[in-house]
């Protein structure tokens, strides 16, 4: 049987009121509207609810003992489809799943980790790092924000660009380059491709072929950090980010210099399912995120 779940909102302002009239001035309806409603509910219970007592109503016993389960149902119905947008942070015990590359997570979490622990002792923050191949991580709530150089295509998923990185040329403090890299001999030097899909070239290899270069990729691999780590034991170049490859190249002991050929920024955007748009925590936790990027843009 199909109930009309209204009758319960009715029925609980009949009930509270003690009259047609009171519970049609509560819910805003006509006295004919709401009398026509206890019509139906006397049908669907087949108790009459509420019978006249001289120049009052009283409620059956039925009614009477359906009053409290009545008010919680109709009163737990408002909590589910007015739910609670405020957020306090401190009392928020939850787990959020991060996605992104190593030299974002090198960069990131140390001030991310610490924006959270400041403000919500009860969070926990895990961080995957990036697949070899795209996944629907993020599609099936698994992963919260993916964080990276690329943007979801498809419309049920969002995404804000959250700032601009630029490439520089990383290398060992004694390298002889460190004097001075122009392109020519930026060519000449061996490189190490960072790449999670183990591709042997980027966009920066077209941009030497229209100037009639051709550089030497000695290796691909996943992370920057094994890339600089390659750099700090030979003579291999790695082309990465500056602002968020700077902790692991000083942590290496290697020196950054400009790349010697105009190209495009890096942005930095953070991707999510259109499920949490209005999810009060995780726009808290984008925010965290937004201003922990500003933070080390800025540094």
């Amino acid at each position: 049987m199909q109930l009309d779940l209204n009758l319960l909102t009715v029925l609980d302002a009949l009930l509270e009121e003690g009259s047609v009239m009171g519970a049609a001035e509560r819910l805003h309806l006509s006295s004919p509207a709401v009398s026509r409603t206890l019509g139906r509910l006397r049908a669907v219970t087949g108790d009459d609810i509420l019978v006249r007592t001289g120049h009052s109503m009283t409620p059956t016993p039925y009614a009477m003992s359906v009053r409290e389960d009545v008010h919680r149902l109709v009163r737990q119905a408002h909590e589910v489809l007015s739910p609670i947008r405020e957020l306090n942070p401190a009392e928020m015990v939850r787990t959020f799943t991060i996605q992104c590359h190593d030299a974002v997570a090198a960069s990131l979490l140390p001030v991310l980790v610490g924006r959270i622990q400041q403000q919500a002792p009860g969070v926990q923050l895990r961080a995957l790092a990036e697949n070899s191949v795209d996944t629907d991580d993020l599609r099936h709530g698994r992963v919260d924000l993916e964080l990276g150089g690329s943007r979801p295509g498809l419309p049920e998923f969002r995404s804000e660009p959250l700032g601009d990185d630029r490439f520089v040329v990383a290398m060992r403090a004694d390298h002889p380059c460190t004097t001075g890299l122009d392109l020519a001999a930026y060519a000449a030097q061996p490189h190490v491709v960072i790449s999670r899909r183990g591709r042997l070239t980027a966009p920066i290899d077209d941009m030497l072929a229209a100037e009639g270069l051709h550089r030497r990729v000695v290796a691909a691999v996943a992370t920057v950090s094994a890339a600089l780590q390659i750099a700090a034991r030979g003579d291999a170049l790695v082309t990465c980010t500056a602002v968020l490859g700077r902790p692991l190249i000083e942590a290496l002991g290697l020196v950054a210099r400009p790349l010697p050929i105009e190209s495009p920024t890096v942005t930095i955007n953070c991707n999510w399912h259109q499920r949490y748009d209005s999810d009060p925590a995780h726009i808290w936790l984008r925010e965290q995120v937004r201003a922990s990027i500003e933070e080390i843009t800025a540094g």
